[in-house]
């Protein structure tokens, strides 16, 4: 079978081709933000413009990423993508994203068998979510009545944890499934052994996220961390040379994926391809990212968050994500003063600690989502023959 995969983010590329290789289907893939890399290797082939826009997938955060967008060709880009999910003839389609995401795949499909993954709303999200929060974010905080219309045309429906699957339910979506958190599926073991280069003790992580709020968190981070007893380990996956600049830090490659960082007697490693060490070894985190740092609640690391210009972590994304996490994350304010007193009472309040841990792992719940997702998709082809 011909099965199509439509997806808009990276997380959601990165879910989708993980689903994807599950399959044992011929698989094409339709990303409509970024240039869907996840998908090379695992699809026949990645269809549509795969253009990265200046947001990075977040055009309606602020004004400035819509005029960025618009002016890097955002419309020519839609109505690409728009096109060659009507010319394109698959034999089944699967959605990974939003509702928009749903209303290009529902053109794909055209009457043939249809799967929506929504990894992004949680009813968590409308936790002590104000009327103008909601009203604002309403299609990112709750499944929307042309969200659960389109859903009429779906065979399945999986959400991202167990709140979601009882809300979406309610609101009259049978079909809808929970397996298991995406998100703590898509962390993969410790990459590499770090104690040659930070011992064994547990580690300050770091994560500045890759959207572009880096270049504003990461030196805000470094000057906190002079201030907390852990050692700082920053997770990085661009190049060296995208890192902004960190006055005062004198940086030397330690190895090869590996700079070593000093200022005031203070040693702080940036490291390459080793997210999930980072985070085995952390005993708190500090972060401006999106999944990393769910995946740092769920794994019972407790997170010192603020909020950044944007394009993504901005204040109402900030907001948004306390609500998901709860007391797993702990905003404050974007000043290294604000920012280490805060992350100093969690490692001093022991009781607070504690509950900041497990709050993260009770948020996220336990992996299986994208296993369990596959697992439903191909015994259902496999029964449609």
């Amino acid at each position: 079978m011909r099965v199509l995969f439509v997806s808009n983010g990276p997380t959601e590329d990165a879910i989708g081709a993980r689903i994807a290789a599950g399959l044992g289907q011929a698989i094409w893939a339709l990303p409509l933000v970024g240039r869907g890399k996840p998908y090379e290797g695992v699809a026949q082939e990645v269809l549509g413009p795969r253009k990265e826009m200046p947001s990075g997938g977040f055009p309606f955060g602020s004004p400035q990423n819509l005029v960025a967008d618009l002016r890097a060709g955002f419309l020519s880009m839609s109505f690409a993508q728009w096109q060659t999910a009507w010319t394109f003839h698959p034999d089944a389609v699967v959605v990974v994203g939003d509702a928009y995401a749903l209303s290009v795949g529902v053109l794909a499909a055209r009457g043939r068998p249809l799967y929506h993954v929504n990894p992004l709303v949680s009813a968590h999200y409308l936790e002590g979510a104000r009327p103008l929060e909601l009203l604002l974010d309403w299609g990112g905080s709750d499944f929307t009545p042309f969200e659960r219309f389109l859903h009429r045309k779906a065979r399945a429906v999986f959400v991202r944890d167990e709140p979601s699957l009882k809300r979406l339910r309610s609101l009259g979506v049978a079909h809808a499934y929970w397996y298991g958190s995406f998100a703590m599926d898509l962390l993969p073991p410790p990459e590499r052994d770090l104690a040659a280069w930070v011992g064994k003790d547990p580690l300050l992580a770091l994560l500045p996220g890759t959207r572009g709020d880096e270049t504003f968190s990461l030196p805000v981070m470094l000057e906190a961390a002079l201030r907390l007893p852990l050692t700082p380990a920053v997770a990085w996956a661009k190049e060296w040379e995208a890192l902004p600049p960190l006055p005062g830090w004198q940086a030397q490659e330690a190895a090869p994926h590996t700079l070593r960082l000093e200022r005031e007697g203070k040693v702080a490693w940036v490291f390459r391809g080793a997210f999930s060490a980072i985070l085995h070894q952390s005993r708190l985190a500090l972060a401006t990212a999106g999944t990393a740092t769910e995946q740092a609640a769920g794994l019972g690391v407790p997170v010192v968050a603020f909020p950044t210009p944007g394009p993504q972590y901005t204040r109402a994304f900030a907001r948004r994500q306390k609500r998901l996490l709860g007391e797993a994350l702990h905003l404050t304010e974007a000043h290294p003063d604000h920012v280490a007193a805060t992350a100093q009472k969690l490692l001093q309040d022991e009781a607070l600690y504690t509950q900041s841990s497990l709050a993260g792992k009770e948020r996220m719940g336990p992996p299986g989502g994208i296993q369990g997702t596959a697992r439903h998709i191909r015994e259902d082809l496999h029964h449609l023959g």
